[in-house]
């Protein structure tokens, strides 16, 4: 079994608003001060950019299905291999005429490290009910909380960037018992390298915050005796009742949207959990209230935008050239099974092969009110045995892309490549059996 996430996220020019040091890196990459590798640009939106965008409506309720996009979804599912798969599309471009179409929607199925984007939302719906009126406690508890890894960071083989300003040293490995770093950047590597050992803390910290409340982070001795005096059962009760509420506040269906467990074993060894799942239709739901603005308040949805902005490699869904120049906010998930053990490739399980990504779009070229002229929200899960989901799901965003385009023609239409070269669709670092980042 192996399953994977996304690449890096939040913008560049982020380093002085968050104190995530990954992002100091990517900025002197950028500007020419230290080598590495240039990103897409697409990539490069600074802070005040990455921001909700939609204003139409408050983003609570999808629209009916669009007839003309329906048809237009209905028929490039009908071949290449797509019919069994779940999508769910919402065009935003038109700020008062968003069509949304569907294929299968209401399939529940587990999304493996996409249900990370409901780990997010549980920790900004706790900090905002902690702080409702404090937006700069809720920066500042983010900012300086100190996370140091422990038993329920254990074991994950996604590498996370360290990065030291001062010394100007980069370093890319597992995160290991020790490793401190802020509440933000965890959040990062959780999102960005979609690191399960950094999502373990997350979750961990957000019931020391849902205990803890305003005291939060309380004292290493308090902090340290509130975990070793409660049993799993009791932990996993004040998670569940964590996730399941700030979902239901939401908008959501814990029965149709949850992250039950915890992404690590050492973390499920010490909170009990239950079985995690999602929609494609939740899941755009997600994406819908996140670019109205509307995600728990519009710190939360903006703060969670930036989170998903990648700003690393771009792998999956997210690879195809075609959105070099867009600006693409996603998270992916995957697990695929062998029927015998090391006899499928990667990304080719014939037992088992999920795929799942979610993904805003934005496109470069603007409108004379500052709106990107495409913009359109996307889920889309699969379990196609035997084929390599990756490739099939980057083939897919160039397929939607371009439906999502001939509702919008240009006047005149710039003459389109007739094929795109080669490009990487995952993280080397997804490599290797029997990891998982489905609980």
């Amino acid at each position: 079994m192996v399953a994977a996430g996304t690449a890096g996220a939040y913008p560049y020019d982020g380093y002085d608003h968050t104190g995530i040091r990954r992002l100091d890196y990517v900025a002197k990459v950028h500007d020419g001060d230290v080598p590495g590798r240039k990103l897409q640009p697409g990539q490069y939106l600074p802070l005040d950019h990455v921001l909700p965008r939609w204003s139409g409506t408050d983003g609570k309720a999808l629209p009916l299905a669009d007839a003309g996009m329906q048809a237009a979804l209905d028929k490039l599912l009908a071949g290449s291999g797509y019919a069994t798969y779940s999508v769910a599309l919402l065009d935003l471009s038109d700020e008062t005429h968003p069509r949304y179409a569907s294929s299968r929607a209401d399939e529940r199925v587990n999304v493996g490290s996409v249900g990370k984007v409901l780990v997010a939302l549980a920790l900004m719906q706790t900090l905002a009910d902690v702080y409702p009126d404090d937006i700069a406690a809720r920066e500042r508890v983010l900012k300086t909380t100190l996370v140091a890894a422990d038993r329920y960071s254990q074991y994950d083989h996604h590498t996370v960037t360290f990065w030291d300003p001062a010394s100007r040293k980069r370093a890319s490995r597992t995160i290991r018992v020790g490793d401190t770093a802020t509440l933000w950047e965890y959040l990062d590597w959780m999102l960005s390298a979609s690191s399960n050992s950094a999502a373990g803390m997350v979750q961990k910290e957000l019931i020391a915050l849902k205990h803890f409340g305003a005291a939060y982070p309380p004292p290493r001795a308090e902090y340290d005796a509130y975990f070793s005096s409660s049993s799993p059962k009791q932990l996993g009760e004040l998670y569940r009742q964590t996730m399941d509420d700030a979902a239901r506040r939401n908008g959501f269906d814990p029965e149709q949207f949850r992250q039950g467990s915890l992404f690590t074993q050492g973390g499920k060894q010490k909170v009990n959990g239950t079985s995690s799942y999602a929609t494609s239709e939740q899941l755009l739901r997600y994406l819908y209230r996140l670019e109205a603005g509307t995600l728990i308040d519009a710190f939360s949805s903006r703060e969670i935008k930036r989170l998903l902005y990648m700003t690393q490699r771009r792998i999956r869904y997210a690879s195809h050239p075609v959105l070099n120049d867009s600006a693409v906010y996603f998270k992916s998930g995957s697990f695929y099974q062998c029927k015998v053990a090391g006899t499928c490739g990667k990304y080719k399980g014939d037992k088992t092969n999920r795929l799942a990504s979610v993904a805003i779009i934005e496109s470069p070229d603007l409108l004379p009110n500052g709106r990107p002229r495409l913009q359109y929200l996307v889920a889309v899960t699969s379990n196609v045995l035997g084929v390599n989901s990756a490739v099939a799901h980057q083939s897919m965003a160039l397929r939607i892309h371009r439906l999502v385009e001939a509702q919008h023609p240009l006047p005149q239409p710039p003459a389109q490549p007739t094929a795109f070269p080669s490009v990487p669709v995952d993280d080397p670092d997804d490599a290797g059996a029997g990891k998982s980042d489905a609980p």
